[in-house]
């Protein structure tokens, strides 16, 4: 079973080959920040950090899905979609892209606990075509570092890592020793939750193993 993957994140790639999955990367063509305030407009409302990624991970398997059946190129597979958002002291926070931002945001939740929302949406193809679709959210706490010194933040955030990932931080690369607490599957602070992944695609009647398609070492 081909899995297609709708985002080109150096992290949730590397985390589905570590799981024994090579995936088709194929980048979504969604206005995010367009997405998110019309879906507010239409509500009246401010989205929930859950309804947020939901949103956006829906949005953007929809948008490859889309495209590969125009394309007309695709057989059976599935389409995979995820986003992930930062919250602390109920405010969502998503890539900094400024060095500035980042530091900011550090300077807040040093020493302190926010939680990391991770959305998934799959889409099951067959023949070309969409078919049944599941999604799911997963969520854990973070707690960051209360010793991190500014020269050391102000060193990982030259690096340019913090600068384009949710909340300014990973844990699977520089970031991990700033972070001494994860409540929750680590995967889902890396981008994308193994275990609600494996569940969605058993609910759309396939098994995970059927996804495997690397050799093993």
């Amino acid at each position: 079973m081909r899995l297609y993957l709708a985002s080109t994140s150096p992290a949730r790639l590397m985390l589905l080959r570590s799981a024994g999955i090579e995936p088709v990367t194929l980048a979504p063509d969604v206005d995010e920040e367009a997405v998110a305030a019309e879906a507010a407009r239409r509500s009246g409302a401010p989205l929930t950090p859950h309804k947020v990624v939901e949103l956006l991970s829906r949005a953007k398997a929809e948008a490859v899905s889309l495209a590969l059946t125009r394309a007309g190129d695709i057989g059976d597979g599935l389409v995979l979609g995820g986003d992930s958002v930062f919250v602390i002291d109920d405010v969502i926070y998503g890539k900094p892209h400024t060095s500035e931002k980042a530091r900011e945001r550090w300077h807040l939740q040093r020493g302190r606990t926010g939680q990391l929302f991770s959305g998934h949406w799959l889409i099951d193809h067959a023949n070309g075509v969409a078919g049944q679709a599941a999604g799911a959210v997963a969520v854990a706490d973070v707690t960051f570092a209360d010793d991190i010194e500014d020269a050391e933040l102000d060193a990982y955030i030259a690096t340019g890592e913090p600068l384009f990932v949710a909340g300014a931080f990973t844990i699977d690369s520089l970031g991990a020793p700033f972070i001494t607490h994860i409540n929750g599957d680590p995967s889902t602070v890396v981008g994308l939750s193994l275990p609600t992944l494996r569940r969605l695609v058993n609910r759309l009647g396939h098994t995970w193993p059927s996804l495997w398609n690397r050799p093993s070492d």
